[in-house]
């Protein structure tokens, strides 16, 4: 990878966004990407759009969303414990005993989920999980309601506080590569494009608060209107030891880019990127849409599919390991070769480019 872009990539993973608060990874991203956009801006949701050649008649739509799972403060009682919802789909398994950072009244604030020892558990509690957010809480060291206020509000967001980690090899863990790994992979995509004549007009949105339901890549869609779509988020990779390959597929890290196929996803515009991707020699895994019946409705390809009219829409994902979890961990040639994909079929899109079903 491009060094500069790989250093706002890890950047961009150390920076807490949870859904509703990703105005500093939107920051981050739009200083990378303005050199290389003829537009960027905020819209009223917070998403991020970047535009190059605004003008031409086809408007091709890219999307990776920025935000991520996390928390909120919810109450604070006498002792200046501190008790928290999650935002989104947050592992409650994996929360006990974790070191979380909260946005404070004057800068990051951090604090420990509290656990009960084990040694103090009788055998019935050793062998229950935790049975949701609201029995557990976070130490932020204070020793009163008072002075936990001083430095916190309710409603302060917070995340699990894991940073960047390099692998063996090419692979990195991160909390949140879900998807700031998707949100990079479509910025960096105008900078590959940088230089070269298009016949399209291409938006790219870095959308927010997905992981509450989709909410900032619908209204981002409806804004852009595009002709067509590409979504790029991450996806279950099946080659660690859980290897659920009957479930997912063969899907490793390191195999490429995985373009997912299901009813969600324009057979024209899958069989395009195809075509591209065998002509650039470009290693495609290929998933079939496995959750809720095959509808595909988990990912901002379906608000691309959905909005206005319908949209031709495909997704373009990145294979992950141990989802949701604070060391999601990728192969940073995936998210090369994603980019590099996207860049080369956007590039060679005629004028006149149209998707989806024909008579």
């Amino acid at each position: 990878m491009d060094k500069k872009a790989l250093s706002v990539f890890k950047s961009l993973c150390e920076t807490p966004t949870p859904s509703g608060w990703e105005l500093p990874g939107q920051r981050l991203l739009a200083n990378f990407v303005k050199p290389y956009a003829d537009s960027v801006r905020l819209d009223a949701h917070g998403n991020l759009h970047a535009v190059v050649n605004p003008k031409a008649p086809v408007r091709i739509m890219l999307d990776g969303h920025c935000d991520e799972i996390g928390f909120m403060v919810r109450h604070i009682d006498n002792d200046g414990f501190l008790f928290i919802n999650t935002v989104g789909g947050v592992n409650i398994q994996l929360v006990q005993g974790e070191r979380l950072v909260f946005q404070g009244k004057k800068g990051p604030v951090k604090a420990v989920v509290g656990s009960k020892p084990p040694h103090l558990m009788t055998p019935k509690e050793r062998e229950t999980p935790v049975a949701s957010i609201t029995s557990l809480w976070a130490d932020i060291g204070a020793t009163s309601k008072k002075e936990a206020q001083e430095v916190i509000d309710i409603g302060a967001p917070g995340v699990i506080d894991s940073g960047w980690r390099e692998l063996l090899g090419d692979r990195v863990s991160a909390r949140a590569m879900d998807d700031r790994a998707g949100a990079f992979v479509v910025m960096d995509v105008l900078r590959r494009l940088k230089g070269r004549k298009l016949n399209v007009a291409v938006h790219v949105v870095s959308s927010t608060q997905e992981e509450l339901g989709l909410l900032g890549g619908r209204v981002a869609a409806f804004g852009v209107d595009p002709h067509a779509g590409i979504a790029v988020d991450v996806t279950f990779a099946s080659d660690d030891p859980a290897k659920d390959e009957k479930v997912l597929g063969k899907v490793c890290l390191g195999g490429g880019p995985v373009l997912s196929c299901g009813p969600t996803y324009d057979q024209s515009l899958n069989a395009y990127i195809e075509r591209i991707a065998k002509k650039k020699k470009i290693p495609v895994q290929m998933q079939a849409e496995w959750h809720t019946g095959g509808r595909g409705d988990g990912t901002n390809a379906f608000s691309m599919r959905m909005t206005r009219g319908g949209v031709p829409a495909a997704l373009l994902s990145l294979p992950l390991r141990y989802m949701h979890s604070p060391v999601e961990t990728l192969s940073l040639s995936d998210v090369d070769k994603t980019a590099e994909l996207i860049a080369e079929t956007v590039a060679s899109l005629p004028k006149d480019a149209e998707f989806g079903p024909k008579l």
